[in-house]
């Protein structure tokens, strides 16, 4: 399979860079698999787990909560607002981002800000509720 540069940035750090066979998108109009070759294009990412696929059949998975994709020529880059490696994940720490989205949409009366809001708390209970398995 033929492999492109992926680069996952969040603010605190570079979490991937590297060649990669695909990557599993949260976009924000529905999960995309990016794989060489991919038509240039950039998307909003929503809340939801970003799957690296490196080696064949072997996956990581990384929350991110909010950003973006650019996907071109030389590959795939994405800037995430909060990027969390699965392994690194916590209940706690995915208290404090379900309350983190619970307050956002506690304090906006803008219907769209409030759906996103409401679709990150349930992508972050999904999350949670993964952990327990």
């Amino acid at each position: 399979m033929a492999t492109f540069n992926f680069e996952l940035v969040s603010p605190e750090r570079v979490l991937f860079s590297g060649a990669v066979d695909a990557v599993v998108l949260p976009a924000s109009e529905g999960d995309m698999t990016v794989l060489a070759g991919h038509a240039p294009m950039m998307t909003t990412l929503k809340t939801g787990f970003l799957v690296v696929t490196s080696t064949p059949g072997n996956g990581t998975r990384v929350l991110v909560r909010g950003g973006f994709a650019d996907i071109s020529q030389n590959g795939l880059t994405v800037l995430a607002e909060r990027a969390l490696p699965a392994e690194e994940l916590t209940h706690e720490i995915l208290d404090k981002e379900i309350l983190q989205a619970e307050m956002a949409w506690d304090a906006t009366n803008d219907p769209i800000a409030r759906q996103a809001a409401e679709s990150a708390i349930a992508q972050l209970r999904e999350a949670k509720e993964a952990l327990t398995y």
